[in-house]
């Protein structure tokens, strides 16, 4: 079987790779020249040591099922390492919101953008970036850079297992200076902004923010 290289293209940069998939094209006609590329035509780069990887889908709106399908392809390839993807909103059933997931650790120079919300699990060290147009949640420690809605959005959040990082950014808003943060009790924090000045608290208390979610009450 020959499968002409029309729709995926694979772009080697400085420390990784970027997967750019054809937006105009049937998905599922793209998927199989991905998976085809990465089976048949590209050994070489994936029998050596880990790969990071950048995914660039265009314009093409996506739901999170066709996202997870070309994620799982990259996946099955040991030594790829997906360190962001971009695409379009992904299309949503009804008003219900998506909080994507991503696991990992964010190294010094790697930076992982995301358009909408991402709950992230794992570490943010000194020198990653975390960008994202909605709220970012981090199932682990952020030591580096966070900046949740970069598109103009104030209301969203940045939440952090530990707190420590080197700059928080909500929209246009950016945090006190590293030295100005107090050592705090290590337990969930989040950071929202309030009149315009970028504000701490315990996690707990993100319901008198969000007056949507679902709060447990006990018995």
């Amino acid at each position: 079987m020959t499968v002409k290289s029309k729709h995926v293209r694979i772009k080697g940069i400085k420390d990784g790779l970027v997967f750019l998939l054809d937006d105009k094209c049937p998905f599922e006609e793209m998927l199989g020249e991905l998976r085809y590329k990465l089976e048949h035509s590209h050994q070489n780069i994936l029998t050596g040591p880990i790969v990071h990887v950048d995914i660039k889908m265009g314009k093409r709106s996506v739901t999170e099922e066709e996202k997870e399908a070309v994620l799982d392809i990259l996946r099955g390839q040991g030594n790829l390492l997906i360190r962001s993807v971009e695409a379009q909103d992904s299309v949503k059933p009804g008003n219900g919101s998506s909080l994507y997931v991503m696991s990992g650790i964010l190294r010094s120079g790697q930076v992982l953008n995301h358009k909408g919300d991402l709950l992230f699990l794992g570490d943010v060290n000194p020198g990653g970036a975390i960008t994202c147009t909605g709220d970012i949640f981090i199932l682990g420690a952020l030591k580096g850079v966070a900046h949740a809605g970069v598109e103009g959005n104030e209301g969203a959040v940045i939440a952090a297992s530990v707190m420590a990082p080197t700059q928080l950014r909500i929209a246009e808003i950016i945090s006190r200076p590293p030295d100005e943060w107090e050592t705090r009790e290590s337990s969930m924090e989040f950071a929202f902004l309030s009149e315009g000045v970028m504000q701490i608290d315990k996690i707990h208390n993100i319901v008198k923010l969000r007056r949507d979610l679902n709060v447990f009450k006990g018995v």
